[in-house]
């Protein structure tokens, strides 16, 4: 067995610092869209990948796919969804088995009310404190991460 390769003090400080300031921000997302507009940020997250992909649907394997989420879990956070009556799922013609999501009107009219106070958050509480060439190789340090963690699948 090979002896682990701890971190060394500047990695542990920036590890930690990242743990810590990426939780809060994401409670701090979670609850202002919970408080504004009655959605969890998994909730928004559903919607806005909708908002995104032709047709506004998407079939459920490649929402939890591109949200990150178990499909388990998913399929719950969609029938909070459907019960708002911003999204609607139906079953795949052309396969049974699939299942499309599609978001509402009211799912988008709901999206584009959440979006402008999201942004502002995110603007308030990451965007705008970030030097923008940190903001940049945070992007490209996230990018590196999501590749290695795909790549590992």
């Amino acid at each position: 067995m090979s002896e682990p390769r701890w971190l060394d003090a500047a990695q542990q400080r920036d590890w930690r610092a990242y743990i810590d300031g990426s939780m809060r921000l994401h409670d701090l997302i979670d609850q202002n869209l919970k408080n504004t507009h009655g959605l969890s940020a998994a909730e928004y997250e559903i919607l806005v990948r909708l908002s995104e992909a032709g047709g506004r649907r998407l079939r459920m394997a490649e929402l939890a796919e591109s949200t990150s989420q178990s499909r388990s879990r998913l399929s719950h956070t969609c029938g909070r969804l459907e019960g708002k009556g911003l999204v609607r799922r139906e079953t795949c013609d052309d396969d049974k088995r699939g299942v499309w999501c599609q978001l509402t009107d009211d799912g988008f009219a709901s999206l584009e009310k959440a979006a402008r106070d999201h942004v502002d958050t995110v603007r308030d509480y990451f965007v705008d404190v970030v030097e923008p060439e940190d903001l940049q190789a945070i992007g490209r340090a996230f990018s590196a991460v999501n590749r290695r963690i795909t790549s590992a699948r």
